[in-house]
């Protein structure tokens, strides 16, 4: 697949707010269509006023707007950081099209989010996950991510979120 990762465009807003939701909902991410995450999810517009939000657009349809997959990346002191401290960046809402899956969108998406927080100065990044999703822990580990058990937490009581913390060089 040939991808382009890109800052998102207004008019993008929409489809990104709905492509991570669907596809948080086909992992078993959400508990339904009406559960109140799914809103956050869809506020794009307000994310992209506190956060970066970065997409990855199938490069032979760039000019179409097909996009395959988003995420947030927010530096410490952004009401996006839920994880990240002093001198750290965190990436959140990371979503892949199964279309996109296998193809490398996910890690290209991390990759962008490790070069900006390398470009503001950042010494490390870090990222939350729910337990269960192996592929995407899989694919951390490969990008020089490690548990950081310290660090888990409970955004709302019962759901355990597992830290990653990354230094960058």
């Amino acid at each position: 697949m040939d991808i382009t990762i890109r800052p998102i465009r207004q008019a993008e807003f929409e489809t990104v707010g709905e492509l991570v939701v669907q596809v948080y909902l086909a992992d078993g991410l959400l508990s339904g269509a009406d559960d109140p995450y799914a809103a956050v999810l869809r506020r794009v517009a307000h994310r992209a006023e506190h956060a970066e939000i970065w997409v990855a657009v199938d490069g032979k349809n760039e000019a179409d707007g097909a996009v395959v997959g988003a995420v947030t990346f927010a530096a410490y002191g952004s009401p996006y950081a839920e994880l990240a401290g002093p001198g750290e960046g965190e990436f959140r809402m990371l979503a892949v099209r199964d279309e996109g899956r296998g193809h490398g969108v996910g890690e290209a998406l991390v990759r962008a989010c490790l070069e900006r927080a390398r470009g503001l100065g950042l010494r490390a990044m870090v990222l939350s996950s729910q337990r269960h999703l192996l592929p995407a822990h899989r694919l951390y580990r490969r990008l020089g991510f490690a548990r950081a058990a310290g660090r888990d937490w409970e955004p709302v009581p019962g759901l355990r979120l597992w830290a990653f913390a990354r230094e960058l060089t």
